[in-house]
C-alpha cells in the first residue's frame, strides 16, 4: 500500500472509530462529493451541464437549419466535416476526462500539490492540441473533403468552413479544458454559464453572418464557422475568469510551470482511451459517409442530420456523465464504495429514462424533425425510415454510456475503448457495407441497432469484471462511509 493509501486508510479508519464511539467524526470529507446525499449531489452536478449540452445541442441544429438555408450541397460540406470536428472534440474531451479524473481524484487525496499540477498541465496540452489542429486547417482540409467527393460546390464550401473551424479552434480547446477544471471541483453551474452563452452567441450570428444582417458581409457557410468559433472564443474567455475568481480548490501558477512527464502520463491513462474511443466514432463517420454517397448525396445529408437532431438525446446524458464522473472519482480515491456504486446506479436510471423519450420521439415524429432542415421529398423518403431504424438502438445506449464512463472515473478507460472499438469498427462499418451489398439504403440504418446490442453484451462483460476487481474491493483497507 502506498503512503497516500496508508494516510487514507487510516483517516477513514479514524472516522469510523469515531462513529463507532458515537462521536462526530472530524473533518474528513471537505468536499460535497463526499457528503451531500447522493441523488441532490447528482443532480446538483449534473442538471446544470445537462441544461448546457442542450443549449449546446439546440446551437448545432440551429447551424445546420440555417445552412440547409443555402442549399442541399451546404447542408452536405458542412456533414462532411464532421470526422475532422470529432477529432477535435476527442481530443480536447479526452484530454479533459483525464484532467478531471486525476484532479478529482487528487481533491479525494487531498493532495493540493497534485492537484494544481494537473490543472497546469492540461492547460499546456490543451494549447497543444490546438496547434495540431491549426496544422489540420491549413494543409488537410482540401485533401479531406476531395477524398470524399468530386462535387466542386460541396468541396468549395466544406474547405472554407472547415479551415476557419480548425484554425480558430483555440477557443474550443480552451473552453473545454478551463471547464473541466470546474467540473472537476464542482463548480457545474459556471460551466453551464460559459456553455450557454458560447452557444448563445453563435445562435444570434449564425442567421447575422451566413445571410448579412444588420450592415454585416454576407458571408455564407463561412458565417456558420466563424460564428461557432467566435462563440467558443468568448465562452473561453469566461471560463478562464471563472478558474480564477472562483475555483479556490486549484491554484494555478504558470510562471515556474514545466511540462510534467509524470502527470501527463496519468493525465492520457485515463484520456487516450476516452480519445481514441471518440476519434474511433470520427473514423465510423468518415466510413459511413464513403458508404452513403455511394448512394446518393441526400443519404450523407440525412446521416448529418440525424447526428445534429440525435445530440438533442446524447448531450442531456453526456451532461450527466460529467456531473458522475468527479463523483466517482472523488470516491473512489476517498475510499467510499458506497457512493462509488449509489452513483453509478442513479446515473443509470436517468440515462436510460432520457433515451427512451428520445427513442419515442424519433418514432412518432421523424418527419417534423427532418422538415427543420428544408428536407425535400427525396430526402424525407430516405430519412423517416433511417430515423426510426437507427433510434433503436436508444434502447441500450444509456446504459452503455454511463457504464463506459464509470470505467474512465475509475481509471480503467481501456474497457471504454475496446467496448466503442467493437461497436463502431468490427461491427458497425462491416455491417453497413455489408447491409449496402443489398443497394438498398434502407438497410445500411439497421447496422446502428445491430451494433449497439452487441456494446450492451461487451459492457455488461466488462463491468462484471471490474466490479470484481475494483468496485468491490474499493475502501476494504477502511470502512465505508455512508
Amino acid at each position: 500500500m502506498s503512503e497516500k493509501q496508508k494516510k487514507n486508510a487510516a483517516v477513514n479508519g479514524a472516522a469510523s472509530q469515531a462513529a463507532g464511539e458515537g462521536k462526530q467524526p472530524e473533518r474528513v470529507m471537505t468536499n460535497k462529493m463526499g457528503t451531500m446525499p447522493m441523488n441532490r449531489l447528482l443532480l446538483s452536478m449534473a442538471l446544470p451541464m445537462m441544461v448546457s449540452m442542450l443549449v449546446q445541442a439546440l446551437y448545432n441544429i440551429v447551424d445546420s437549419v440555417f445552412v440547409s438555408m443555402i442549399n442541399e450541397n451546404a447542408l452536405t460540406a458542412v456533414s462532411l466535416a464532421f470526422p475532422i470536428q470529432s477529432l477535435m472534440i476527442a481530443l480536447s474531451t479526452g484530454t479533459g476526462v483525464g484532467v478531471n479524473a486525476v484532479l478529482s481524484r487528487s481533491l479525494g487525496e487531498r493532495d493540493q500539490e497534485n492537484v494544481n499540477k494537473a490543472a497546469e498541465n492540461g492547460v499546456f496540452l490543451a494549447i497543444m492540441s490546438y496547434v495540431v489542429f491549426l496544422i489540420v486547417g491549413v494543409l488537410i482540409a482540401k485533401p479531406f473533403y476531395l477524398s470524399q467527393t468530386k462535387d466542386q460546390e460541396i468541396v468549395s464550401y466544406g474547405v472554407t468552413y472547415l479551415t476557419i473551424v480548425c484554425i480558430c479552434s483555440i477557443g474550443m480547446f480552451t473552453q473545454m479544458t478551463f471547464e473541466k477544471l470546474l467540473q472537476s471541483t464542482g463548480r457545474t453551474m459556471y460551466t453551464m454559464i460559459t456553455q450557454s452563452l458560447g452557444a448563445v452567441i453563435n445562435i444570434i450570428f449564425d442567421p447575422i453572418l451566413i445571410f448579412g444582417l444588420f450592415g454585416f458581409p454576407k458571408m455564407g457557410v463561412a458565417g456558420a464557422a466563424a460564428a461557432t468559433v467566435f462563440g467558443q472564443i468568448v465562452a473561453a474567455g469566461l471560463a478562464i475568469i471563472f478558474n480564477l475568481k472562483v475555483n479556490k480548490d486549484i491554484h494555478l501558477n504558470f510562471r515556474k510551470f514545466r511540462p510534467e512527464k509524470k502527470m501527463i502520463g496519468r493525465i492520457y491513462a485515463v484520456g487516450i482511451p476516452s480519445i481514441i474511443m471518440q476519434a474511433i466514432g470520427s473514423v465510423m463517420t468518415y466510413g459511413m459517409n464513403l458508404i452513403l454517397i455511394q448512394f446518393t448525396s441526400t443519404a450523407t445529408a440525412v446521416f448529418g442530420v440525424y447526428f445534429k437532431v440525435q445530440s438533442f438525446v446524447f448531450m442531456p446524458v453526456f451532461g450527466l456523465n460529467n456531473g458522475m464522473v468527479p463523483i466517482v472519482a472523488y470516491n473512489y480515491g476517498a475510499g467510499n464504495r458506497k457512493r462509488v456504486k449509489h452513483v453509478a446506479k442513479l446515473s443509470i436510471i436517468y440515462a436510460v429514462s432520457i433515451m427512451m423519450v428520445g427513442l419515442l420521439v424519433f418514432q412518432i415524429f421523424p418527419d417534423k424533425l427532418l422538415a427543420m432542415f428544408n428536407a425535400s421529398e427525396h430526402m424525407l423518403t430516405i430519412g423517416v425510415p433511417a430515423l426510426r431504424i437507427i433510434s433503436l438502438s436508444f434502447m441500450f445506449a444509456g446504459f452503455c454510456i454511463v457504464i463506459g464512463s464509470v470505467f474512465q472515473a475509475l481509471g480503467n478507460g481501456v474497457y471504454s475503448l475496446a467496448v466503442s472499438a467493437a461497436r463502431q469498427l468490427l461491427v458497425l462499418l462491416p455491417a453497413a457495407y455489408l447491409l449496402s451489398l443489398t443497394g438498398k439504403v434502407e438497410n445500411v440504418w439497421w447496422a446502428f441497432p445491430i451494433a449497439e446490442l452487441m456494446s450492451l453484451t461487451v459492457t455488461l462483460f466488462f463491468y462484471a469484471r471490474i466490479n470484481k476487481k475494483i468496485i468491490s474491493k474499493i475502501g476494504e483497507n477502511a470502512a465505508d462511509l455512508v
